[in-house]
């Protein structure tokens, strides 16, 4: 990268980071959490970047959630001591973990499954130790203990809390189906369906002789709109960072709070049916349109500073973007070779296609100018 390069100078497609919106988002959960009272643990399987993840802490006491063994270790080797790995453990797994912990770094896990609790205590014979989460289900219905049953929890949370060397670290959920709402009130509904669920598993264990320190909720949509933090020590929003037309339209951000967009070249045009294509598909975009029910024509991302309306990658293939909109499309104001940026549907799902962000800043030169690069671990 030279000192002067421009994102016109960049090769097509490439992932743009908005650095200045990027740190306002970061600052903006930041402070709505420590006003709460609550840590904040912010899930970086967003980002999967440590410049993210260091901006994300900034102010906090460190703590992070990842989604593979391949982003603990990258967050570890970037100075990252405390790790939550978010994904329900395998026995087959607790080897690489116990390489990471015996390393210093406190890298914890989750599991919802009784045999796993107790391998999980059959593997501290050799002297390795385990930090755990019991997750719960809220009501996404991904994993969990389901609530409000919640069968097994005194169980799990007994195998674990009795076995030396292991850490019962508390309880966690997920409030996934935030996303399914569109309004602040049926997101703060949720947000409160979450806190219960985590609130009451917490209580329940307590109240059996089990200690339960840590009471984890999580998702950006409860984390942004939830009315009551009451015995909830902690949050693990993620796609906040970033945020993304999924979120603007569900109502956690607003449309100024984008931070990531695919930079894409203009590669033909189709005035017969008022298109244009870009050299963006679904490899550089992806295919997810999560929360498409709230959303105007946006297909597989809306097109940045449009000059016609509805300007949206209406379909895509592998390396193909079809691109249309309401009105006749300006082909003179892009012809081809012209440069655009796709804001995307699932930031998540968009990043993880590319190895790098190229890093803008619009409070500097409105973004034209590349000021950084940030790299970003992707496998497993």
């Amino acid at each position: 990268m030279t000192s002067h390069q421009t994102i016109d100078d960049l090769p097509t497609p490439a992932l743009i980071l908005d650095r200045a919106i990027l740190r306002r988002n970061t600052k903006r959960m930041s402070e709505r959490l420590r006003n709460a009272g609550v840590m904040l643990r912010p899930h970086l399987k967003t980002a999967k970047s440590i410049q993210v993840g260091r901006l994300a802490v900034e102010g906090h006491d460190g703590r992070i959630t990842v989604s593979t063994l391949a982003e603990a270790r990258y967050f570890a080797d970037g100075g990252f001591k405390d790790i939550l790995y978010g994904v329900g453990i395998v026995p087959s797994k607790l080897a690489a973990v116990s390489e990471l912990r015996r390393q210093g770094i406190n890298l914890r896990v989750v599991t919802d499954n009784l045999a796993v609790a107790k391998a999980i205590a059959a593997a501290t014979k050799d002297g390795d130790t385990f930090s755990v989460f019991i997750e719960i289900d809220s009501g996404a219905g991904r994993a969990g203990l389901p609530f409000p049953a919640l069968p097994g929890l005194l169980e799990i949370g007994r195998v674990l809390h009795e076995a030396p060397g292991v850490d019962l670290a508390g309880v966690m959920t997920h409030a996934g189906h935030s996303y399914h709402q569109s309004t602040p009130d049926g997101i703060a509904a949720i947000a409160e369906q979450e806190r219960v669920a985590i609130v009451t598993a917490a209580e329940k264990l307590r109240a059996a002789g089990i200690p339960c320190p840590i009471v984890s909720g999580g998702s950006t949509p409860t984390a942004m709109l939830s009315r009551d933090f009451t015995g909830i020590t902690e949050m693990r929003p993620g796609v906040y960072v970033f945020n993304d037309l999924d979120q603007e339209y569900i109502g956690s951000c607003g449309a100024g709070d984008i931070a990531l967009s695919v930079l894409a070249s203009v590669i033909g045009h189709y005035p017969h049916r008022n298109q244009l294509l870009i050299d963006a598909g679904a490899l550089a975009l992806s295919k997810d349109i999560s929360a498409q029910e709230f959303q105007p024509k946006v297909g597989y991302g809306t097109i940045v500073d449009a000059p016609v309306r509805a300007m949206a990658v209406v379909d895509c293939s592998q390396e193909h973007g079809f691109v249309g909109a309401d009105d006749p499309l300006p082909y003179g104001n892009l012809p081809v070779g012209a440069r655009v940026r796709v804001l995307p549907n699932h930031a998540c799902i968009t990043a993880a296609a590319y190895d790098r962000y190229y890093v803008v800043d619009s409070d500097l030169d409105g973004g034209k100018s590349v000021v950084d690069v940030y790299d970003r671990i992707n496998g497993w």
